[in-house]
């Protein structure tokens, strides 16, 4: 039971260092494509919380807005997350295809003043016609 627990110990002291050295590396990227890219799932959760107290946003963009932050943190996958690639793949087109729905019914400037990063990446994943569309 004493090795079953040191070993437990080790693998969650080795996944929390690699956390942190991916949060540090990824800190560290050139502004452009790759950072945008690192940034992205943490960026939509981000903006799904601010919107989701927001009461210019309808109650059923909150609603898909719940449902992508919580596709995000559940342990459940589509594809097992430890797939090189491919692993986090389900997170990223389940919130994209929820964060394009709700924004329908967002107005532009609420969905762009809760997105902390570059709005550009925010307007690529919309479609410029759909963040325009709401003026």
């Amino acid at each position: 039971m004493d090795r079953l627990l040191l070993v437990a110990g080790v693998a969650l002291a080795l996944w929390a260092l690699s956390c942190a050295l991916m949060v540090l590396l990824a800190a560290r990227l050139p502004n452009g494509l790759m950072k945008q890219v690192a940034e992205f799932l943490p960026s939509c959760v981000t903006t799904a919380r601010t919107l989701r107290r927001s009461p210019l946003v309808p109650r059923r963009a909150k609603v898909a807005l719940l449902v992508a932050v919580l596709w995000v943190v559940s342990p459940i996958d589509l594809l097992p997350e430890f797939l090189p690639v491919i692993g986090p793949l389900d997170d990223v087109v389940a919130v994209i295809l929820l964060l394009r729905y709700a924004a329908r019914s967002i107005p532009r400037e609420t969905l762009l003043a809760a997105w902390p990063t570059d709005p550009r990446l925010l307007e690529r994943l919309l479609g410029r016609d759909r963040v325009s569309s709401t003026r």
